[in-house]
């Protein structure tokens, strides 16, 4: 039996350090599945928080990780020096630009205003026909209900069309993720997430 190819992967998640243990838990977990399957993680080259997890996590599974950093980062020593391959770059648009450009498909974890800057800029690029790439959103315990509520608030008034909301994909868990992310076809997400009510 055929090995599936492998793939790059994009994960956008958190950098605290002071979170719940069990959202590094998923972020660990999601690496370790990236590494078991012969896949590449491709990320913000932080050591720190669940991109720290991450990292880490594909590196010990024997995975290949490309960290995308800008100077500042590295200038507080946090970027991951474990990685396979470390791109130093001058701007955050220029990091985002190379992790677009390197990753085949988007995870996207529980995270910040970076996090959702990052993800929300690849879904637009969808929309608009520029990025043809999977998009998954992990939505551990309903980390992420209230803004799939808000992305159906948009619909509902009509800022945003319906087949819009069909650009991304939503899993529970880490495993599910990983399978959106490799499917040529992932499921568009579900009506259900986007009630407003």
């Amino acid at each position: 039996m055929l090995r599936p190819m492998s793939k790059t992967l994009c994960v956008y998640c958190a950098s605290s350090d002071r979170l719940d243990p069990k959202y590094y838990a998923l972020a660990e977990t999601l690496g370790s599945l990236i590494a078991a399957g012969g896949h590449s993680l491709v990320y913000g080259g932080g050591k720190v928080g669940m991109m720290g997890a991450v990292a880490r996590a594909v590196k010990a599974g024997g995975g290949r990780v490309i960290g995308v950093i800008p100077e500042f980062m590295i200038a507080k020593e946090l970027e991951f020096t474990g990685a396979d391959e470390l791109i130093r770059v001058h701007t955050m648009r220029e990091r985002k630009r190379l992790m677009e450009e390197r990753a085949d498909a988007f995870i996207t974890l529980p995270g910040g205003w970076g996090t959702l800057e990052e993800i929300l800029e690849i879904i637009t690029l969808r929309q608009l026909d520029v990025v043809r790439k999977p998009c998954v959103f992990v939505n551990q315990d309903g980390f992420y209900d209230e803004l799939f509520r808000f992305f159906g608030k948009m619909v509902d008034q009509r800022f945003n069309r319906p087949s819009n909301l069909g650009l991304f994909s939503i899993a529970s868990d880490a495993g599910e993720a990983l399978t959106h992310a490799l499917s040529q076809h992932p499921p568009h997400a579900e009506s259900k997430w986007f009630e407003t009510r």
